[in-house]
């Protein structure tokens, strides 16, 4: 019988696990937040009835860690039931896990944020902004006495931003709103950072009603998506409001592209440069995203003319608004190494084979292309024509996130965002392995509050492990997809 047949024969014990595992994810990882001040939550200063709120239970860093890894396992392995066995969750089961997404979303935040202490940075570049200081030659430490700066951890606490203009802003609004309170600036970003996961959801379910299937696995893959909820929402962080505005970009861009030519298709293409150019005014590396339109449109030299231009002139206005010497942290940051990623292995035997006078990150960089190219191609093979701007796009950044040397678990969200616009494949599980694993790899990501007898967590499962693993998974997804694409290129129409 196939996969195809047991599918319809009956919902099965995957199907009717998957929403109780990814219910029990959520509800972990709204535990984490709800017990307060931890080894995975930063502690938050500012008046006690301000929000974000929690039991200030003070529970143990191996309690807490082990509920993170426990709600990361959950995750991972209802998300990949719901993807495998998506037709046997029911037709009523889409509306049911945006819902239920939206919820948990809302609820997250007004909770401590958990997992990383980021947000400790955005709250001290915003607090920057509001003194006229500038986040993009000043860190925290240049800021001594300051009560929001303080609260950042090592060690970041000399880093300058590396994060776009928009960000910045939005960092700037919620200091504005919180003063000197750190916890009530964390939260207006939270309500921000909540708003856009959900709006993004809302796109994603309104683009993909017409298919019930294709809705429901929209709603697996972001709404409701255990993994997401846990690193986006939950850990608050910046790329969420990137995804967002790239969502919108594709879904304004589809809608236009089925209108005729004339001042209707023209306003939404010239919507969709726009926020093509907010989302790489938030986090530069989000612009892989524009290839998708450009691709669709590159027989239409008019609309690509129109959506680059007004995509370009206002990412422009933002780092205009900041200075040019906002990508020098980017250029900074764009050439190092994650201690998960599979390229910290590779820079270790090079420096085993050929000496350590070198980090090798140049060499690395190029590789790194490279592989990115080969996956980029292996997929693209996959795709049927003709391949649309979001098809484009999803191929881009799902063989980005697999290649780049620098890798955290919340980068893999915009691929899933992106993947959740296209078809079924293979693809929906390499990445569901591949975000449980950076999530594992990041138990918590902070070094501050960590106890002293989990260090093998980042000597061994982050930099042995995980970089293994990821290795495989990577070689695997190649070897599928250059496979999957020689099968359908033989197969008899």
């Amino acid at each position: 019988m196939t996969s195809q047949a047991r599918t319809e024969a009956g919902p099965g014990l995957g199907a009717r696990a998957a929403p109780v595992l990814i219910a029990g994810s959520v509800l972990l990882t709204i535990t984490i937040g709800l017990l307060g001040p931890s080894a995975m939550v930063p502690g938050l200063e500012g008046p006690g009835w301000q929000p974000p709120y929690s039991l200030d239970a003070r529970p143990s860093s191996h309690l807490v860690i082990a509920l993170a890894a426990l709600a990361v396992v959950l995750g991972g392995l209802g998300l990949l039931c719901g993807l495998w066995r998506t037709r046997a969750l029911g037709e009523g089961a889409a509306r049911a896990l945006v819902l239920g997404g939206c919820l948990a979303a809302a609820a997250l935040a007004f909770l401590p944020p958990s997992g990383s202490a980021d947000h400790l940075n955005y709250a001290a570049y915003g607090r920057m902004v509001t003194l006229g200081i500038d986040p993009y030659v000043s860190g925290a430490a240049d800021l001594p006495g300051d009560r929001v700066a303080a609260a950042v951890e090592a060690p970041w606490r000399e880093e300058p931003s590396v994060y776009g203009p928009v960000a910045t802003a939005v960092q700037a609004l919620a200091s504005w709103v919180g003063g000197d309170s750190v916890r009530l600036t964390i939260f207006v970003m939270a309500l921000v950072n909540a708003a856009a996961f959900i709006a993004a959801g809302l796109l994603l379910d309104r683009l993909t009603r017409d298919d019930p299937a294709l809705r429901l696995r929209a709603a697996l893959l972001w709404t409701a998506n255990p993994l997401l909820l846990y690193q986006l929402v939950a850990g608050l962080h910046v790329d969420t409001l990137a995804i967002a505005f790239m969502v919108a970009a594709l879904v304004v861009s589809a809608r236009g592209q089925a209108i005729p030519e004339g001042a209707v298709s023209r306003g939404r293409l010239a919507a969709s440069g726009a926020l093509l150019g907010l989302g790489v005014a938030v986090k530069l590396n989000v612009g892989l995203v524009a290839l998708g339109p450009a691709w669709e449109l590159r027989r239409r030299p008019r609309r690509l003319a129109l959506v680059a231009g007004v995509a370009l002139g206002v990412a422009a206005l933002g780092y205009l608004w900041a200075g040019t010497h906002a990508f020098d942290q980017v250029s900074r940051a764009g050439k190092a190494i994650s201690h998960a990623s599979f390229w910290k292995l590779v820079q270790g035997w090079l420096q085993a084979v050929v000496g350590e006078g070198s980090a090798y990150r140049g060499e690395i960089q190029v590789g790194a292309v490279v592989v990115m190219a080969l996956l980029a191609w292996a997929l693209f093979r996959l795709q049927p024509p003709p391949a649309d701007a979001a098809r484009v796009a999803a191929v881009l950044v799902v063989a980005y996130v697999f290649a780049t040397p620098y890798i955290l678990p919340w980068y893999d969200g915009l691929a899933f965002a992106l993947v959740a616009m296209v078809a079924a494949s293979r693809v929906d599980l390499f990445l569901t392995a591949h975000l449980t694993l950076l999530s594992l790899a990041y138990l918590p990501a902070r070094v501050d509050g960590q106890p002293a007898d989990l260090e093998w967590l980042r000597t061994v499962v982050r930099q042995q492990v995980v970089p293994w693993s990821l290795l495989a998974l990577t070689a695997g997804l190649a070897w599928w997809a250059w496979r999957a694409a020689a099968r359908a290129r033989t197969r008899p129409e």
